[in-house]
């Protein structure tokens, strides 16, 4: 049997330490930053598919949306990517 589409679907949780200026307030240029460090915490879900144009070649394509809380960077983020694969063995 031959492979043709593979789709993949996920959701992770995500939790760690977010640093702001290693901690500084003050920027080299005299800035002030508002920001804290924090911890951070959210979730993701991820959407991939793979196309097989032959046996040993395939098309890629991922989608993933994060969801994080706690931090100063924005809530939701989208990621993506294409790709080809090449099958060796």
């Amino acid at each position: 049997a031959r492979k043709i589409v593979f789709v993949y679907a996920g959701a992770s949780a995500l939790a760690g330490y977010e640093s702001v200026n290693w901690g500084k307030n003050v920027l080299h240029d005299g800035a002030t930053l508002h920001d804290m460090d924090a911890f951070i915490y959210g979730g993701a879900l991820t959407l991939d598919v793979e196309f097989y144009v032959a046996d040993r070649i395939a098309l890629l394509a991922n989608l993933r949306e994060r969801c994080l809380w706690g931090g100063d960077t924005r809530k939701f983020h989208c990621q993506w990517g294409v790709g080809v694969k090449f099958i060796i063995n």
